[in-house]
């Protein structure tokens, strides 16, 4: 019998020849590691691409990916599939850290058969999630694929199948981000739809379900890829995607800023992160609100940067439904999810669009045990035929779901105006807000003052005939109808607003409620809600 540890000495590295079985496996994954070779890889750079390995070497911490099922094959047999012997099947799967926490990733390669889908492909992913989901933690896709393998029939179809299955069994579970680094055609494309958060970079990033031959094909239409299915038509008019980045650098730094204010799981709080911002700083210049006509435009940003921590705000979909704004902030070290009007687009109004994306970010919140910060601004629903005929009754309702439906603490802040339905969408005390506060400029009614004078007292107008008086009587009826029936202390009185509060100390008076509500939720005990999309 041979002692194979007897002798220290065998730990040390040996001058001697390594074993034929390893020579061999040394091989072979050096090959798997190769992808398809030195001229796939320049034409990918070429393109101002990344390889797939590039890229996964970016995005995660140095030293920490550990790659699954990279010998796995495809055990298709038709042209020729299979004599090629494509190691991982044209997508490498593992497990990495992002700020030293652990993220499942899959990276597709276009250098193999085009990052196309075969049955093995999909395996792989199906296999990585399964095991996300077990872990708790989230789930990380970089695509760039050509779509389905057509050389594999129906099977690479029912492999985009058992990705969208556990797509949506991850959903509101775990999170999971899509990072589009190429082609995302047909039914590949639905895959990141039903995904938490998508990534474009600008000039290499494409979606769409028919190509522009397709199009062309079908309706006459001419368009190129970028017009189709690019960064800015999917950020600015679907609101497929969420986030555009200049370049891919650009793009991986964004998703680790993104990831550090999530969560891993649904049984978890978002992570604290301590601040040299005082809980007890004043914010005086939010005293310009009050005085600012409410019809006056500004943008909401302003508002948000001075309430957060180290006023940083980091905003998803900025660019589509710029009449809502969402993102994340901190507020005593706490993540906290913010939904605001923003009047510097359409007097802050609520469309379809604004209403279907502030609906999906109050539900992704909900799911994850994020707190949320509403800041009313509006005016009301957007009037118009386009709207009714676009389905506004119908988007609208799904806002005040979200509302209604989210059990984490809630707080909202009426800046200036809420009117109509609109105020009651936006987080009020009768949709279950835990703290409603009010600036001392609010116009808390059923609409706008002026309006409801015009109605309210049309005859006693309709009798004044010089023009001049008219006007000052409407004025002064305008401040009646104000002081009485919009004013925040009449809110107030009846219970609508919790507190009338000084702009200046508004920062405190927020982090000291979400406070009081920090265990209004046990993540534990939370009952799963998936993330569909809106």
């Amino acid at each position: 019998m041979i002692e194979l540890f007897e002798d220290p000495r065998l730990d040390k590295p040996s001058n001697e020849p390594a074993p034929a079985t390893l020579v061999k496996f040394r091989q072979i994954s050096q090959d798997a590691q190769k992808g398809a070779g030195e001229e796939r890889v320049k034409a990918q750079h070429d393109k101002g691409k990344m390889t797939a390995r590039e890229r996964i070497s970016y995005l995660l911490d140095k030293d920490s990916f550990i790659e699954l099922k990279s010998l796995m094959e495809s055990s298709c047999s038709d042209f020729g599939i299979k004599d090629k012997h494509i190691k991982g099947d044209g997508v490498i799967t593992g497990f990495g850290r992002i700020n030293g926490r652990e993220v499942a990733l899959y990276a597709q390669d276009f250098t193999q058969l085009g990052g196309s889908l075969g049955l093995a492909h999909a395996q792989k992913i199906a296999a990585l999630m399964d095991r996300a989901l077990d872990a708790k933690i989230p789930v990380i896709g970089l695509l760039d694929s050509g779509g389905a393998r057509i050389q594999e029939g129906v099977d690479s179809l029912n492999g985009f199948g058992e990705i969208f299955y556990r797509n949506v069994k991850a959903s509101g579970v775990i999170p999971q981000i899509s990072i589009i680094l190429g082609p995302c055609a047909g039914g590949a494309a639905y895959s990141p739809a039903l995904t938490d958060f998508i990534f474009m970079v600008e000039g290499i990033s494409h979606m769409f379900i028919t190509g522009p031959g397709a199009v062309k094909a079908a309706t006459g239409e001419e368009v190129d890829f970028d017009t189709l299915g690019g960064s800015h038509p999917h950020s600015e008019k679907s609101g497929v995607c969420q986030f555009v980045a200049k370049s891919e650098q650009d793009c991986f730094r964004q998703v680790r800023e993104l990831l550090s204010f999530l969560p891993q799981n649904c049984e978890e709080n978002p992570p604290l992160q301590t601040t040299s911002d005082l809980v007890s700083r004043e914010v005086p210049v939010l005293e310009r609100v009050c005085e600012m006509d409410p019809k006056k435009a500004f943008r909401v940003h302003h508002v948000i940067w001075r309430l957060a921590d180290d006023f940083g705000f980091f905003e998803i979909h900025q660019n589509f439904a710029k009449n809502v704004v969402t993102g994340f902030i901190r507020l005593g070290g706490q993540v906290v999810g913010v939904v605001a009007n923003n009047p510097a687009v359409m007097g802050g109004a609520l469309d379809c669009d604004a209403s279907d994306k502030a609906a999906r970010f109050i539900r992704f919140l909900n799911a994850f045990n994020i707190p949320l910060l509403t800041l009313v601004d509006t005016g009301g629903y957007l009037p118009g035929v386009a709207q009714e005929h676009g389905g506004i009754i119908r988007h609208g309702a799904k806002l005040l779901y979200a509302y209604s439906e989210a059990s984490i603490p809630k707080v909202t802040l009426v800046l200036r105006k809420a009117y109509g339905g609109a105020y009651i969408a936006m987080g009020s005390k009768y949709l279950r807000g835990d703290f409603n506060f009010a600036f001392p400029s609010a116009e808390i009614a059923v609409m706008g003052p002026r309006g409801a004078v015009e109605i309210l007292y049309s005859r006693d107008l309709k009798k004044e005939t010089d023009e001049a008086k008219k006007e000052e009587l409407k004025q002064k009826m305008t401040k009646e109808y104000s002081d009485k029936f919009a004013s925040p202390y009449q809110a107030a009185t009846n219970g609508s607003i919790d507190e009338v509060i000084e702009p200046a100390q508004a920062r405190s008076k927020i982090i000291r409620a979400f406070e009081v509500l920090k265990k209004k939720r046990d993540p534990r005990k939370n009952p799963r809600k998936g993330n569909i999309p809106l």
